[in-house]
């Protein structure tokens, strides 16, 4: 098959607004963080475009996308060193080489290792988080992405739809961030010491950015420009606009005024549901799930209050919740009138619960994979190397204590990084005001009297 260049101009240009993703997550997340914390937030998110590119090129995209059992692929089949030539450099039937598509597979594995990072913020340790990312990426999102789109377990026995990722990216994320708060405790303070977000621009402009990256995330996922591209694109708007809505409601009717982070946040609660069913329920449908997702995970947030579990940013009350409602919406609205993957229509859309039974089942399988093995590998990194920064640290700010960096002090002693380094030189050398001026200076009344 020869290379088809609108295929593979489309992919190219969607593997990049997924990369803009993690970025503009760095900014949502750092806006919702303390001022104290900023930077360590951020640091998780870029760290994680490093790391996990890396580990998806020399073995994460075999074990996704290997041909092979339930659980993982052919261990051995895309190497990282291997040069693909004629025929092999193409994936599937799209007329796409195959180095895009891995491209395009490496961003959604960087990003769902980065929104794990949003329940653990101003407490964490940054050598215990690479640890856990490494670990977590390997034994979890790998094999999982396999299971739901490399023929295993989910996809192909059980026969669970994921379009995009409610399953393998935001189910999986907000399962393992719920089993880390648990090992990592409370923050200092919490929740009687205010926590509330120190930058509220910085949030908006993430959100912006997640939702500009969100088209390629969602209608980059049928790797041809097709209808069902043109599908997943304006479910993926609809929605999203509507959970906004859906959320400031709930914010307007409980606290009397809506409020930029909600609307921020309901977007982002939208983005998440319409994920797995982008392209595979009517833009009615879409309408309807951004409605009720952005209301249900609004009302979620508050949850973590009442049951006591300190996860910072809401990862479980937006991710896991949106993943699980956008997750079963397919079971209750698939309709195969839009899509040929659904085999039989969702519930409330004249077909019976046969669809909805494998959504919930492929969810669940996925929920309790990742709560435990995050859970394990938390609690043997705290237990060896430490997952969590002193008391101390904590109070005083971890940016400084895990970075040597603060976000908004511009004094050159206590700046950040290498420029820190050339201030306190600086500061150093300079001569003082005492050592350039030999009298003291006249005082300013004087001045002006005279």
């Amino acid at each position: 098959m020869e290379i088809d260049s609108g295929n593979t101009a489309w992919l190219l240009l969607s593997s990049a607004l997924v990369l803009l993703m993690t970025p503009g997550l760095a900014l949502f997340y750092g806006g919702l963080n303390r001022s104290k914390g900023v930077l360590n937030m951020m640091m998780m998110s870029f760290s994680s475009i490093g790391l996990i590119s890396i580990l998806w090129l020399f073995y994460g995209f075999t074990v996704a996308f290997g041909e092979g059992g339930r659980f993982v692929g052919d261990l051995g089949q895309y190497p990282g060193t291997r040069t693909f030539a004629g025929e092999s450099d193409r994936w599937g039937e799209t007329g796409i080489p195959l180095y895009v598509f891995v491209a395009f597979q490496m961003m959604f594995a960087v990003i769902t290792v980065a929104l794990i990072s949003g329940a653990l913020s101003d407490r964490t340790r940054f050598a215990g988080w690479l640890v856990f990312a490494f670990g977590w990426a390997t034994l979890v999102y790998f094999p999982v992405a396999h299971m739901v789109w490399g023929g295993g377990l989910i996809g192909g026995d059980i026969g669970a739809l994921d379009f995009a990722g409610g399953t393998a990216v935001h189910i999986n994320a907000g399962a393992a961030a719920l089993a880390l708060v648990l090992v990592l405790g409370r923050r200092a303070g919490w929740p009687g010491e205010s926590t509330k977000p120190h930058n509220v621009p910085l949030v908006a402009l993430g959100a912006g950015l997640l939702w500009f990256g969100w088209f390629g995330f969602n209608a980059g996922s049928e790797l041809t420009a097709d209808r069902v591209t043109a599908l997943a694109f304006i479910n993926t708007q609809v929605a999203t606009a509507a959970a906004l809505l859906g959320w400031i409601a709930v914010e307007w009717v409980r606290d009397g005024r809506p409020t930029l982070v909600g609307a921020s946040s309901g977007a982002v609660a939208g983005l998440v549901a319409i994920t797995p069913a982008c392209a595979f329920i009517t833009p009615a449908a879409a309408v309807l799930l951004g409605l009720v997702a952005g209301a249900v995970c609004a009302l979620a947030v508050a949850l973590k209050y009442r049951l006591g579990y300190d996860d910072s940013l809401d990862v479980v009350g937006v991710h896991f919740v949106g993943g699980w409602i956008g997750c079963l919406w397919i079971g209750l609205f698939g309709t195969g009138s839009v899509s040929l993957l659904v085999t039989g229509d969702g519930l409330l859309v004249g077909g019976d619960a046969t669809l909805l039974g494998r959504q919930a089942l492929g969810a669940a399988i996925v929920t309790g994979y990742s709560f435990a093995v995050a859970y394990a590998l938390g609690f043997v990194i705290d237990k060896t190397i430490g997952f969590r920064v002193s008391g101390a640290a904590e109070v005083e700010g971890i940016d400084v204590a895990e970075h040597a960096e603060s976000a908004y002090d511009l004094s050159p002693t206590t700046g950040g990084g290498t420029f820190a380094m050339a201030g306190i030189g600086a500061a150093k050398l300079a001569p003082t005001v005492t050592d350039e001026v030999d009298e003291p200076a006249e005082p300013v009344s004087e001045k002006v009297a005279g």
